[in-house]
């Protein structure tokens, strides 16, 4: 299974040419990302992709200097849980 990125999205592409999750992301002004959507198909479900997807996000907000608003319930959850996601987190 390999990430990918796509345009306000990261992805996996499942060995049979599928996509097995997705994390969807949309610009909220100059620097901002919002975060409304993260999905992992069934059969992909507890291999912690829906935290691989959020993480790919959140890494590349940082490298692009982007805050990010959690919107999806996901992302709320996890970064209400995480501390080290705070620092890109959109006050």
């Amino acid at each position: 299974m390999e990430l990918k990125q796509g345009e306000n999205r990261f992805y996996f592409a499942d060995d049979k040419g599928g996509e097995a999750g997705e994390i969807t992301y949309y610009p909220s002004g100059d620097n901002i990302w919002t975060i409304d959507h993260t999905y992992v198909s069934d059969e992909y479900r507890g291999q912690k992709l829906a935290a691989r997807l959020l993480q790919a996000v959140v890494d590349q907000a940082r490298k692009e200097g982007k805050k990010i608003i959690p919107l999806c319930s996901y992302a709320v959850r996890e970064f209400e849980r995480r501390n080290d996601y705070q620092d890109v987190k959109a006050k």
